[in-house]
């Protein structure tokens, strides 16, 4: 088969060892993958895949199962799915265990389909079992065009939870409001005052990290809860404990990759009850800034990194 690899310092598609399916997996024949900022941090050497993960990039995709190994149950050869990876999704065919796939949704493309997986993932498992979020409540996300922010913008619509997004640029502020924000405001332009003005939120789900810490506790209601979900803004801050105490505030810290086997399949368990029936019905879809073919992943990359781009960037395999 062919996947993308480093070559010279630009991601090349070439040949590669064909994976086989070991016991509880299946092997999926890569229709489209998406590109994921993760992706960019482990081609810098930032983000090692997990032991035993391919070191392949590509942390999802949509395909059909043309191999299926031993002790898999409720997955066949033929299957159209959705897959959520350790690696591997920049290839013509990857293995994952059958736990981790979910039936490509009713009437998305396969584009559609590829773009579905890690971003609702990362935002239902963030905001409902992390930042235990419940009807009613209101939360901030952070990078609000992102593709986990896109997703978490459309969730917060759906379950009643008025959600404020902070964004790069002038030109995402629309964009946001559109997929359901009650709110947006530039990040560079001091939103810490756009979320005061709005007021006190229940949940923080924020991709930036470090620089945020302080800003963040400060936007919580008493109670509240910040997840924290990558680390753009760097990796170390100081702490405020007062603020922390009297508040009674949470902070969680959460990635997927690196979960069980066990706990990804719960992860795409809750997908699948939270998210699939909304997806089916229309009520949110997956936002697509640009589809390339796989033979452009250095292209996507380069669009990724400018932050240019409002959801995912899509890569489709002949």
């Amino acid at each position: 088969m062919n996947a993308i690899r480093e070559v010279d310092g630009r991601l090349a598609w070439v040949g590669f060892p064909t994976p086989e399916p070991g016991p509880g997996e299946v092997r999926i024949r890569v229709r489209a993958t998406a590109v994921n900022r993760a992706d960019l941090v482990q081609r810098a050497g930032h983000y090692p895949p997990p032991p035993g993960a391919p070191d392949t990039l590509g942390l999802e995709c949509a395909g059909v199962i043309d191999a299926v190994g031993p002790d898999v149950t409720g997955r066949a050869v033929g299957d159209e799915v959705v897959a959520l990876l350790t690696g591997g999704g920049y290839a013509e065919q990857v293995c994952c265990p059958a736990s981790h796939t979910l039936p490509r949704p009713s009437g998305l493309s396969w584009a559609e389909s590829a773009a579905v997986m890690e971003v609702f993932a990362t935002a239902a498992t963030n905001l409902l079992v992390e930042g235990g979020l419940v009807a009613g409540e209101r939360v901030l996300v952070h990078a609000g065009a992102s593709g986990v922010g896109t997703a978490a913008l459309q969730l917060c619509r759906v379950w009643g939870c008025p959600a404020f997004a902070t964004v790069g640029n002038e030109a995402k502020v629309a964009r946001c409001l559109e997929l359901g924000a009650d709110g947006v405001t530039v990040r560079h332009g001091g939103w810490q005052e756009a979320v005061a003005a709005w007021g006190p939120v229940d949940v923080v789900l924020c991709p930036v990290g470090g620089a945020y810490l302080e800003a963040n506790l400060a936007a919580l209601r008493t109670r509240g809860r910040l997840v924290i979900i990558g680390l753009m803004g760097g990796a170390v801050a100081s702490l405020p404990l007062g603020r922390l105490l009297v508040k009674r505030l949470s902070v969680r810290g959460s990635v997927l990759r690196s979960r069980s086997v066990a706990e990804k399949a719960e992860v795409v368990a809750l997908v699948g009850r939270e998210v699939w029936p909304l997806l089916e019905g229309g009520l949110v879809a997956p936002v697509i800034d640009a589809v390339l073919p796989i033979t452009q992943a250095e292209a996507a990359h380069s669009r990724v990194a400018s932050d240019a781009t409002v959801g995912k960037v899509v890569l489709t395999v002949p």
